[in-house]
Order: C-alpha cells, then structure tokens, then sequence
C-alpha cells in the first residue's frame, strides 16, 4: 500500500512539473527550434496574478506550445505551431482572457470578471 501511494505521489509530481515546464524559456527555445512561431503581445496585465491567468488561458489554446509573462514590461510572449492556430486567434484568446492585447482592447465582460488587483487602473503591486 505504501509503495502505491509513493507511486501515486510521484507520478502526481512529475506531471505538474511538466505542465509547469511549458511556459519556461528554454522550453520556449526548444518548441521555437521544431518549426514554430513566436509572437508577442503588448497587454494590460498588472501583476503574477495576471501572469499566471494568461498563461493559464493559453495552455488551453489550440496550437499553443508555450507561453511566458514578462510582468515589469507587460509582453506576453507566446510559441505556437502556425499550422493549427494564427496570430489573431491567440490575440483574441487575450482578450476572452479579459486583457488588451496590442491595441485590441479587452472583452468587457471578461474585464469585469478580472479581480481587482488585476485591473488596468489599479496600480503595479
């Protein structure tokens, strides 16, 4: 029973580290060496909250292979396969998300949803 539960708890682990992984630099270096295409966005996040829930949001996009927040400059830096996603796709994803992207302003509703610390008129924190 003991070595199941060990089992369970390591295969727990390793998955989220490899969920993790995807949005690191050198993962974004390697997907970029496989023929993908790198794009990046000017948005309105504020914090590692908005990081994260942009980030978040376009793991779950279509073609996506990675993703990264530079938080202090506000560049989302995405690695995506060109074959199954386009850059207005995931600059419309952005904005579903509830932030700017370039000059696309976000989706109100989505904007609405966003907590307050993550909101374009508050602060950097």
């Amino acid at each position: 029973m003991k070595a199941f539960a060990f089992s369970l708890l390591s295969l727990l682990s390793s998955s989220g580290l490899a969920a993790q992984a995807q949005t690191t630099p050198a993962a974004m270096a390697t997907a970029k060496a496989k023929g993908s295409e790198q794009l990046q966005f000017k948005t309105s996040a504020v914090c590692d909250m908005c990081k994260a829930r942009l980030e978040k949001s376009l793991a779950y996009e279509k073609g996506v292979q990675a993703a990264h927040l530079d938080v202090p400059s506000k560049v989302l830096t995405v690695t995506y396969n060109p074959a199954k996603t386009t850059p207005t796709a995931l600059r419309t994803a952005v904005q579903k998300t509830g932030y700017d992207a370039d000059e696309a302003t976000a989706d109100a509703r989505a904007y609405d949803r966003l907590p307050e610390c993550c909101k374009k008129t508050n602060s950097t924190h």
